[in-house]
């Protein structure tokens, strides 16, 4: 599950010996359920820094290592910031909680369920209702190669017009959202905000979300000066996502904040 492919990149380190993310192992199923779990925690907890915490309207996702039709994910009404490892509920695809004393996020269970019984491959997920992201889904358009970080999401990201003005709790809801997955990590559903997916880590999957919100803050702002940005051309948009909007580059990305996160709250385990 945690094999994100070919890992040569521009920025791998060219001398041996230096320090340097390294990708884990694990010798059983326990053991990568524990990592996964940590990480989803981890997770929340970076998009409670980042302020993507209106009320309960947010969820992430990560499928089991040994059950792939069931999910982790955060439970219901509790704040990101109070998200931790006991807390955690295991979900189906129905939104039954298997495992944990919390509820699950109903229109959390609607689109992640649908999206992860639909695409096996994808293994995470990440939504919430942020302020800028909410903001330019009402435009209801992709988002420009405008700057080297919005490359990243160039011809690898959708946008669902259907169903974003209503609350997500019809299956219909999800089956859109569903076939909006089909080989991009993100989308943009009108009225409603961001999702991302990964087929590789939740710390991609988190990354990219905050990632994508920074564009859409950023494309805001080049709206609102009156001017019109100058794009950069396709074929070298379409490099700098092949290089930099990888998976993995999304999983390098979240290694600081992890390990800052690790630091400064530990209380992430309990």
């Amino acid at each position: 599950m945690l094999d994100l492919g070919n890992r040569e990149s521009i920025y791998q380190p060219k001398q041996e010996g230096l320090k340097f993310p390294s990708m884990p192992s694990f010798d059983n199923v326990e053991a990568e359920r524990r990592h996964l779990k940590e990480r989803l925690v981890g997770a929340c907890r970076a998009f409670a820094l980042q302020g993507f915490d209106y009320g309960f309207a947010g969820h992430l996702t990560v499928r089991d290592p040994e059950r792939p039709d069931l999910y982790w994910t955060n439970p219901m009404a509790v704040h990101f910031r109070q998200v931790r490892m006991s807390n955690l509920i295991l979900v189906d695809h129905k939104g039954h909680v298997v495992e944990g004393d919390y509820a699950v996020n109903q229109a959390g269970f609607v689109l992640h369920g649908a999206v992860h019984e639909d695409h096996p491959d994808i293994v995470a997920m990440c939504h919430a209702h942020t302020v800028y992201g909410t903001a330019y889904a009402a435009l209801a358009r992709p988002l420009p190669p405008v700057t080297q970080d919005a490359c990243a999401f160039f011809e690898d990201h959708a946008v669902i017009s259907e169903e974003g003005g209503k609350v997500a709790v019809e299956e219909m809801a999800g089956g859109n959202v569903s076939a909006a997955f089909k080989g991009v990590k993100a989308a943009i559903h009108q009225n409603h905000g961001l999702l991302t997916a990964s087929r590789h880590s939740i710390e991609s999957c988190a990354f990219w979300f905050i990632a994508l919100e920074r564009c859409c803050q950023q494309q805001l702002a080049l709206d609102a000066s009156g001017h019109t940005p100058t794009l950069v051309p396709e074929d070298k948009a379409r490099y700098s996502r092949e290089h930099v909007g990888s998976d993995y580059i999304g999983w390098l990305h979240f290694q600081p904040i992890w390990d800052d996160l690790v630091r400064t709250q530990p209380d992430m385990f309990d």
